[in-house]
C-alpha cells in the first residue's frame, strides 16, 4: 500500500497542493499502523480466546520478535545500502540531483522505513499487552482473587480503545500549510480519548482508578519522549540548527557535533522514563501486592495504546520521501519536490518519534518482562556481586553494541558493492549520463535484496543464540545478568542512534 501511496501523493502534491498530499500519505501510513495495532490486538485476543493459558501467549510474542528481528534488521540493510551508493555516486561523484532517474541506485524506501518499521513496532505492541496480561493475571490470583479476569481484560481494553481512538485522531490530520500540526493534533486526540476511556475502564473493572493512574503515566511519557524528540531532531529547533552550523567548517565538525546532540539527546528520555516507571509502580502498589510491577507493565501498554496513529505518522514519512523521489524521476515541476520535500522534512523528524515511543515503551516491557522472567524461574534477588551475573551483565551490555556493528558492517558491504554497480553503469552503458540511455535497475535492486538476505543471519543468531548459552553453561542468574544489561546498553544505545541520525537527516 505504501508503494502505491508513493506515486499517489507526487500526483497529489502536483494536481492539489500541500494539504492532499499530506492527506494521501497520511492515509497510506495509516494502513500500517492499524494493521500493526489491528492484528496485534486480533492474534493475541484470539491465541487467548482459544487456548485461556496467558504462558501459550509468550509463544505469540517470541514469533513476533523474531519477525521483527529479521524484518528490520535485513529491510535496514536493504534501504541504506540503496541510499548510501546512490548518494555517493550520484550526488558527490557524478553530480546530478539526488533522486534523478540517470542513477540505478535510486530505490525506494519502504522495505526498511514501512515493513521493518512496522514489524518491529508490532513487536513491541504484542510484547506489552502480553507482559501485561501475564502480570495481570498473577496480581489479581494474590489481591483480587474475585477479578482474576480483569486484570487480562483491562490491557486487552486499553488497546482496543486505543485503536478506535486511532481512527478518531486520524480524521484530525489534515491542513495546507503546517503538516507537522496537523500530525501532532491527530495524535494528541487519539491520546485524550484513550485517557477518558481507561479511567472509565479502570472503574468498571476495578472500581479504582489507581491502575489508571499507571496507563496515564505511560501516555504521558510517551507525549513527552515524543516532544524531546522533536526538539533534538527538527529543523525547527537549536539542536539541529547548531549542527547545519558546525557543517560549514567541514565533515568531521558534522559529525561530533551530531554524536555530540545524539549523546545529549539521552538524558531527556532516560529521565522521562524513570519517572513513569515510578509513577506506574506507586499507583500500582496503591491496588495491591505485586500490583506495582503490573502497573509498570499498564504504563507500556499505555504508551503504545494509540499505535494506530503513531505507526501511521512514522510510515508517512518514507511515503513523503518517496514521492520526491518520483517527482524528480518524473520531470516534474520543482515547485512539487518542494512540497514533498517539506513532507519528508516534517517525516524525518514524526519518524524519530515513532522511535522514541518504541523505545521507551521497550525499556517499559522489557522490564516488565523481566519480572515475569523472575517468576518463571523462581529467582527473587540477582546479585551482582555473584561472579556468573556479573560476566552475565558485561555480555549483556556488550550484545547491542556487537549487534549494531555488524548491521553497520552489513550496510557497508552492500552499499560498496552498489557503488562498484553504479560505477560500472556510468562507465560502460553509453549516453546514460546524458540521459539517452536507461540504467539497469534490476541489478542494484537484486544486490540490496541478496546483501538483507544474507547479512541479517549472523546478528539474527546472535540475538537468538547468546542467551541460550550463557543460561545454560552459566545458570538463570547469569541470563538475568545477560538481560539487565542488554536492557540497559540497548536502551541508551537505540535514543542515541535514532536522535542522532534524525538530527543529521534534517
Amino acid at each position: 500500500v505504501a508503494t502505491m501511496a508513493n506515486v499517489r501523493t507526487a500526483e497529489a502534491a502536483r494536481d492539489k497542493g500541500m494539504g492532499k498530499a499530506l492527506s494521501v500519505a497520511f492515509s497510506g501510513g495509516s494502513v500500517m499502523g492499524l494493521c500493526v495495532a489491528g492484528f496485534g490486538l486480533l492474534g493475541i485476543s484470539v491465541v487467548y480466546a482459544i487456548t485461556k493459558d496467558a504462558d501459550i501467549l509468550f509463544g505469540f510474542g517470541l514469533g513476533a520478535s523474531s519477525i521483527a528481528l529479521f524484518a528490520r534488521v535485513g529491510g535496514g540493510i536493504y534501504t541504506k545500502a540503496a541510499d548510501v551508493g546512490a548518494d555517493l555516486v550520484g550526488k558527490v561523484e557524478a553530480g546530478i540531483p539526488e533522486d534523478d532517474p540517470r542513477n540505478p541506485a535510486v530505490i525506494a524506501d519502504n522495505v526498511g522505513d514501512v515493513a521493518g518499521m512496522g514489524a518491529d513496532l508490532f513487536e513491541s505492541y504484542s510484547g506489552a499487552i502480553i507482559s501485561a496480561i501475564t502480570l495481570g493475571l498473577l496480581f489479581c490470583q494474590k489481591a483480587m482473587p474475585d477479578k482474576v479476569l480483569a486484570g487480562a481484560l483491562f490491557p486487552l481494553a486499553i488497546a482496543a480503545i486505543g485503536l478506535v481512538s486511532s481512527i478518531i485522531g486520524s480524521i484530525f490530520v489534515r491542513g495546507e500549510r503546517h503538516p507537522s500540526k496537523y500530525l501532532k493534533i491527530g495524535t494528541y486526540v487519539a491520546s485524550l480519548l484513550v485517557l477518558v476511556g481507561t479511567l472509565v475502564m479502570s472503574w468498571l473493572l476495578f472500581g479504582s482508578l489507581h491502575l489508571a493512574a499507571t496507563v496515564v503515566a505511560g501516555l504521558a511519557v510517551g507525549s513527552l519522549i515524543g516532544y524531546f524528540t522533536e526538539v533534538y531532531t527538527s529543523d525547527n529547533y537549536r539542536p539541529v540548527k547548531k549542527i547545519a552550523m558546525q557543517s560549514e567548517t567541514g565533515t568531521a565538525t558534522n559529525i561530533i557535533s551530531g554524536i555530540a546532540v545524539g549523546f545529549q539527546s539521552t538524558a531527556v528520555t532516560i529521565v522521562f522514563v524513570c519517572i513513569g516507571i515510578f509513577v506506574a509502580y506507586y499507583f500500582g502498589n496503591k491496588c495491591g501486592e505485586g500490583g506495582g510491577i503490573y502497573g509498570i507493565a499498564l504504563a507500556a501498554v499505555g504508551m503504545l495504546s494509540t499505535t494506530g496513529i503513531t505507526v501511521a505518522v512514522d510510515a508517512y514519512g518514507p511515503i513523503a520521501d518517496n514521492a520526491g523521489g518520483i517527482a524528480e524521476m518524473a520531470g516534474l515541476d520543482k515547485s512539487v519536490r518542494k512540497i514533498t520535500d517539506k513532507l519528508d522534512s516534517v517525516g524525518n523528524t514524526t519518524a524519530a518519534m515513532g522511535k522514541g515511543f518504541a523505545i521507551g515503551s521497550a525499556a517499559l516491557t522489557a522490564l516488565a518482562l523481566f519480572f515475569s522472567y523472575k517468576e518463571a524461574v523462581n529467582i527473587t534477588t540477582i546479585d551482582i556481586l555473584n561472579c556468573n551475573v556479573v560476566i552475565g551483565l558485561l555480555i549483556g551490555g556488550m550484545l547491542p553494541f556487537v549487534f549494531s556493528a555488524l548491521t553497520m558492517q552489513s550496510v557497508s558491504k552492500a552499499a560498496n558493492q552498489m557503488i562498484e554497480e553504479v560505477r560500472r553503469q556510468f562507465r560502460t552503458i553509453p549516453g546514460l549520463l546524458e540521459g539517452k540511455a536507461k540504467p539497469d535497475y534490476k541489478t542494484c535492486v537484486a544486490i540490496s535484496t541478496n546483501a538483507s538476505l544474507r547479512e541479517m543471519i549472523v546478528p539474527g543468531l546472535l540475538a537468538i543464540v547468546v542467551p541460550i548459552f550463557i543460561g545454560s553453561l552459566l545458570g538463570v542468574d547469569a541470563l538475568g545478568g545477560l538481560l539487565a544489561g542488554s536492557l540497559v546498553t540497548g536502551v541508551l544505545l537505540a535514543i542515541f542512534m535514532s536522535n542522532a541520525g534524525g538530527a543529521w537527516d534534517n
